[in-house]
């Protein structure tokens, strides 16, 4: 597990940003909590995340829920485009418009889900800083199984739009 601080002196800390995920878990979106992720690295290009295969992730086929694979992608663009929100210091609305996922393989075993598009997020909210315009970028994530290989890709539109 990677845990070397981000070399921007704003960048959130990886504690700071895991008590987030589970306070945002516990009070305002009870999904998150339901499926226990675990934050293993952020910074300015990518952010890991672990969901554990278990009895509250599990489907019938002994695999992980649909449910539980769509949180995780959502969990790994959603915080990282909140970590850049942070960074920015302005008040930074985000929402997903649209999702697409090419499922490779079933997932048998916990799942970590990469997203590796710090510079993608990081321009998109500058240009909506900048413009004060809503900016609509594409996000992949990728989830891997324990062994590394790739067993779904999700391609996800965010919203960003600066508040006043």
């Amino acid at each position: 597990m990677n845990t070397k601080q981000p070399q921007n002196n704003n960048a959130p800390s990886l504690a700071k940003m895991r008590r987030l995920l589970w306070l945002m878990g516990w009070i305002k979106i009870p999904m998150i909590a339901f499926v226990r992720p675990k934050l293993l690295t952020i910074n300015e290009n990518e952010l890991q995340l672990k969901i554990k295969l278990r009895r509250r992730t599990k489907n019938h086929l002994k695999s992980m829920y649909f449910g539980a694979l769509a949180v995780g992608a959502d969990i790994a663009a959603g915080l990282h485009a909140y970590y850049f929100a942070e960074m920015s210091g302005k008040k930074i609305s985000f929402a997903f418009k649209s999702m697409n996922v090419q499922f490779l393989k079933r997932a048998t075993s916990d799942v970590t889900f990469y997203c590796q598009q710090g510079e993608l997020i990081a321009s998109a909210m500058s240009s909506a800083i900048s413009s004060q315009e809503r900016i609509n970028q594409m996000v992949n994530v990728y989830a891997c199984n324990e062994e590394g290989e790739e067993i779904a890709t999700f391609e996800m539109e965010i919203s960003v739009k600066v508040l006043n």
